[in-house]
């Protein structure tokens, strides 16, 4: 069953504005980092994690609340809005993949959001908001379970948003990962004397370890989220869910994507884990966790078509 009509025209408009408002912010975001632009901190060397020259680093300039950051800021709210609506809590409670997704990149962006307070991120904005845009509008095709009956259950609204909020920090980390993997292999080819079709981009992206930095504060934020989901999925179950626990492939997966995040950090204080080691395993622990209940839902409500 879909929403009513009143939900859908209202969801509609929120998605839509807040679709726009994250375009209006991407196409904002690459007019900075577009060709002949000044950029804002040039791409420094990170002693032991490129293990390659870079170019030398001019000053880093501070950021500023510029009209990017304030359509970005436009559009969270309206995305938030979206998400309110989607969730049709005046009948119910719906919840699915496509509202995970949603809520997941709302976090990821308003994080997003407060780093663009203090550090020049243009360029990751360029990254994520096109995403963010579409996941946005995913709600309006696939409106997931309803959820009104178990509302009573006390720790089930809190065990669903501690999750999304997990999936939003951790998401936004793999992608970071991955630009960061990025920017280090066209370091490398800049390095050997090699063009690289990044080197414009690189220019406009805080140092690499500013980016660093940046990932473990996500990871960190993301694995403390991540264990209060764990937990209350563990220790509440039949609560929760109505049934005792049971290992069944999203508890494995949640599990198993813990212990690889766990892994990581104590592996970066205890044997001082960096580069490749940590972007391979924030990768492989958000895979996991992408697995464990996106997977699990996209499955039931498009393939099999249950709630």
């Amino acid at each position: 069953m879909g929403y009513t009509d009143s939900v859908s025209i209202l969801l509609v408009i929120a998605t839509g504005l807040a679709a726009l408002l994250y375009a209006l912010a991407w196409l904002r975001s690459t007019r900075s980092t577009a060709p002949g632009a000044q950029p804002h901190a040039a791409t420094a060397a990170a002693g032991g994690f490129i293990g390659a020259a870079a170019p030398s680093a001019a000053p880093h300039a501070g950021a500023r609340v510029d009209l990017g950051s304030i359509l970005v800021l436009a559009g969270l709210v309206a995305h938030g809005w979206a998400l309110y609506v989607a969730a049709d809590v005046s009948s119910g409670f719906r919840f699915g993949f496509a509202q995970a997704l949603s809520a997941t990149f709302w976090v990821g962006v308003a994080m997003l959001w407060v780093e663009g307070l203090s550090v020049r991120i243009e360029a990751l904005r360029a990254v994520v908001l096109p995403v963010a845009a579409l996941m946005c509008l995913l709600p309006l095709a696939f409106p997931g379970s309803d959820f009104g009956a178990e509302r009573g259950q006390p720790l089930l609204l809190p065990h669903l948003v501690v999750g999304t909020l997990a999936y939003g920090v951790l998401m936004l980390a793999a992608l970071h990962a991955t630009l960061m993997t990025a920017a280090e292999r066209a370091l490398h080819r800049v390095g050997r004397g090699e063009s690289s079709p990044f080197s414009r981009w690189l220019e406009h992206l805080p140092p690499l370890l500013v980016l660093e930095r940046i990932l473990f504060r996500f990871i960190g934020v993301g694995f403390v989220l991540l264990t209060l989901t764990a937990l209350s999925g563990l220790v509440f179950s039949e609560q929760v869910f109505g049934r005792p626990l049971r290992l069944d492939h999203k508890t494995v997966f949640t599990l198993v994507s813990w212990a690889v995040f766990a892994a990581l950090l104590v592996g970066r204080r205890v044997r001082g884990w960096r580069g490749r080691t940590a972007l391979r395993l924030t990768l492989a622990g958000f895979t996991l966790l992408l697995l464990a209940y996106v997977g699990t839902r996209f499955v039931l409500e498009v393939i099999l078509q249950r709630g």
